[in-house]
C-alpha cells in the first residue's frame, strides 16, 4: 500500500512539473535554422509580478533538461534554492557540430562558434525579454557540452556565475587555460565538476588532473566543489551530481540549519540580529537579488538572542518580523517575545492576543498563542 501511495505521489509531482514546460522554437540568425528549446517556469510564476528568477541554461537539453528541472523544482519547494527558470537547448541532431572546436586553437570555430553565439546572443536575450529573469545564471553540461560550457568562462564579462560540469570531455589545453582563468577571476564564480570511479577512463584521467589544478587555486572569488562518486559510471553520475551542485551553489541561500546556528551564529562576534542582516546582504551580493527573510531564520535568530540574553537583538528582530509579516501571527508573536524578555508582561500579553486575529504561519498557530496567553494570565 505504501509503495502504491508513493507511486501516485511521484506521478502527481512529475505531472505538476511537466505541465509547466513550454516548448518553443527560436528562428536563429546565428545558426541559420530553427532550434527548439524547452522552458520550465517555477511554480506560481506570475508574468505581471515583480519577482525575478535565476536562469539555468541546460546544454544537451534533449536528455539533461528533465533531471535538472526535477531537482530545481524539488530544492526550490523546500527553500534550499530560489525558484528558477530553466531552459533546455535541444541538440540531439546537431550535437557534434554545435560543440565542435578548432583543431588548432581548441576554441569554438565555424559551427561551434555559431552555437556559442546562439546561446549568448539569441537564447539568453530572448528569455530575458520574455520572462522575469535575474542576472544570476547557471549553465549545465555533460560530456562534450560540459567541456563547451567552459568557453563562457573566458568571456571578458562572463555570462554565467555558476557552472555545472558533469564528466567533461575536455578539449586539449582546456585544463591549463581554465585554471589560469579562474585563478584571476574578479567576480564570484561557482564551479562544480564531477566524475565517478566507473567513468570513461580517458575522461576520468583528465578530470582528476584538472581537479588538482582547480583545487590549488587561491582566489576567494572562486567557489569550487568536486565530487568523485563511488561506483558511478558516465551516465549515473549525472543523477548524483546535479543535486550536489545545486546544494553547493546555493549553500549561502539555504535556510539556517543546526550546524550554522551552533558554529556560526552562537560564535558570531556581533549580535544574532547583525548576523541575520549580514547573511541576507551576502545573499543579495552573491546572487544579485533579494531574498525575503524566511520564518525559519527568524526562529533561529530569536533562539540565539534568548540564549545570549540579547534584548536589543530581539527588539530589532521583532521590528523586522512586523515589517515583513504584518498580516501573520509571526509579527505578533515576536513582538510578544521581545516584551517578555524586556519584562513588560502587559505588552507581551496584548501582542499575543492581537495575534489571534492574524494568519497562522508554518510554526506559529492559534493554539501556540493561546498557550502563551494562558501562561501570562496565570
Amino acid at each position: 500500500m505504501n509503495k502504491l501511495l508513493y507511486f501516485f505521489i511521484a506521478l502527481a509531482i512529475n505531472q505538476s512539473v511537466i505541465s509547466q514546460v513550454i516548448y518553443e522554437n527560436i528562428e536563429s540568425y546565428k545558426l541559420g535554422e530553427t532550434r527548439g528549446i524547452k522552458i520550465q517556469l517555477p511554480r506560481g510564476y506570475d508574468p505581471e509580478g515583480d519577482v525575478i528568477y535565476p536562469l539555468i541554461i541546460v546544454l544537451d537539453g534533449d536528455y539533461l533538461f528533465e533531471p535538472v528541472i526535477g531537482n530545481v523544482d524539488y530544492h526550490s519547494y523546500w527553500g534550499d534554492m530560489p525558484k528558477s527558470i530553466v531552459v533546455g537547448i535541444n541538440q540531439s541532431e546537431t550535437r557534434d557540430s554545435d560543440l565542435s572546436y578548432s583543431g588548432e586553437s581548441f576554441f569554438p570555430s565555424d559551427e561551434g562558434s555559431s552555437f556559442f553565439e546562439f546561446v549568448s546572443m539569441e537564447v539568453i536575450p530572448y528569455i530575458n525579454e520574455s520572462y522575469l529573469t535575474s542576472e544570476f545564471r547557471i549553465v549545465v553540461g555533460h560530456d562534450m557540452s560540459a567541456n563547451f560550457l567552459n568557453y563562457y568562462v573566458f568571456k571578458e564579462k562572463p555570462l554565467f556565475r555558476g557552472y555545472i560540469s558533469l564528466s567533461p570531455d575536455l578539449a586539449p589545453e582546456m585544463g591549463k587555460r581554465l585554471v589560469e582563468r579562474l585563478s584571476t577571476t574578479q567576480e564570484d564564480a561557482f564551479y562544480y565538476m564531477a566524475t565517478g570511479t566507473e567513468d570513461v577512463e580517458r575522461l576520468r584521467e583528465s578530470i582528476i588532473k584538472l581537479d588538482k589544478g582547480l583545487n590549488a587555486i587561491e582566489n576567494s572569488k572562486l567557489h569550487y566543489r568536486f565530487d568523485n562518486f563511488a561506483d558511478a559510471d558516465h551516465y549515473s553520475l549525472v543523477g548524483l551530481g546535479i543535486p550536489k551542485a545545486i546544494n553547493e551553489i546555493f549553500s549561502l541561500y539555504k535556510p539556517i540549519n543546526r550546524a550554522e546556528y551552533k558554529n556560526k551564529i552562537l560564535t558570531y562576534g556581533g549580535s544574532p540580529f547583525e548576523y541575520l542582516i549580514k547573511k541576507y546582504e551576502d545573499i543579495e551580493l552573491f546572487y544579485g537579488f533579494e531574498k525575503k527573510v524566511v520564518e525559519n531564520d527568524i526562529r533561529a535568530i530569536a533562539a540565539a538572542a534568548k540564549k545570549r540574553n540579547d534584548i536589543e537583538a530581539m527588539k530589532e528582530l521583532s521590528r523586522l518580523a512586523r515589517r515583513e509579516y504584518s498580516e501573520s501571527m509571526i509579527s505578533a508573536y515576536y513582538r510578544g517575545q521581545y516584551h517578555e524578555m524586556d519584562g513588560n508582561m502587559k505588552k507581551a500579553l496584548q501582542n499575543y492576543q492581537s495575534g489571534l486575529l492574524l494568519e497562522e504561519s508554518e510554526f506559529i498557530t492559534k493554539d501556540m498563542l493561546l498557550d502563551k496567553i494562558y501562561d501570562l494570565q496565570e
